[in-house]
């Protein structure tokens, strides 16, 4: 089996196991764009407790972000941590809004994706994740999200090499679900479980590649928090045990 067609039936079985996970958890797109700022170089419960925050003073918003002094930006999101590179981050990040986009979300996301991407990545404190996780999670454009869990079980497997670069790992994903193979295979599940909706705003009219990669890439931080440790591999029950190579 080729690895495209492995990182399909790894998704599948991901799916079958977990179920959808209906990440990225937020309330609008503005959300999921502080959100990724925020997560850097921290775990994701710091990140709420920071999003709180900042919802109760009622600046989780373009004209807040924008309106807030530094200085108490950068005291209430300190929970997550390089609390003043952070904040100072947003603010750069609104700032090239309001310049190239008038302050509108609506309008950025309109643009074509590698334009946007570019823009994005050219922004200090933007890496190729923090752009990818606000096209995908924010802006439903069809790129793939690769961290850290993603690297670790890929490379377990054998389906990369340590060596391995971001784009390259982002390649082979969306190959893998771009919307013509998508269209010869049964396209994955992506309804929730019953009971099992948390708050996600919906991105009308995202694409069967752009759903894919919201899922799998949330599949592969579920199956890494629970077996794929950094420290130890944990594979007994894992849904992907069955598919290691031995040697």
């Amino acid at each position: 089996m080729d690895r495209e067609a492995s990182l399909r039936t790894y998704f599948q079985a991901l799916m079958a196991a977990w179920g959808p996970q209906d990440w990225w958890p937020a309330y609008t797109r503005f959300d999921v764009i502080v959100g990724a700022f925020l997560t850097q170089n921290t775990a994701w419960t710091n990140v709420e407790r920071a999003l709180r925050q900042l919802r109760a003073e009622g600046v989780l918003n373009v004209d807040g972000i924008r309106r807030a002094p530094l200085p108490k930006l950068a005291r209430m999101i300190r929970s997550s941590g390089y609390f003043r590179q952070k904040a100072t981050r947003l603010k750069t990040f609104v700032n090239y809004l309001d310049e190239q986009y008038g302050g509108s979300l609506e309008r950025m996301f309109a643009q074509p994706t590698a334009k946007l991407r570019e823009e994005l990545l050219a922004l200090n404190g933007v890496g190729p994740e923090t752009a990818d996780s606000i096209l995908l999670y924010g802006g439903g454009h069809p790129v793939f999200v690769v961290d850290a869990y993603t690297r670790r079980i890929l490379e377990r497997h054998g389906l990369i090499t340590a060596k391995a670069r971001y784009e390259e790992i982002r390649q082979l994903v969306e190959q893998a679900f771009s919307e013509e193979i998508l269209r010869a295979h049964d396209r994955p599940p992506t309804s929730p479980l019953p009971g099992r909706r948390r708050h996600k705003f919906v991105i009308r009219g995202a694409s069967a590649s752009a759903r894919a990669f919201d899922e799998f890439h949330a599949l592969l931080v579920q199956t890494a928090k629970h077996h794929c440790l950094k420290a130890e591999a944990r594979c007994s029950g894992c849904p992907l045990e069955r598919f290691l190579v031995e040697t």
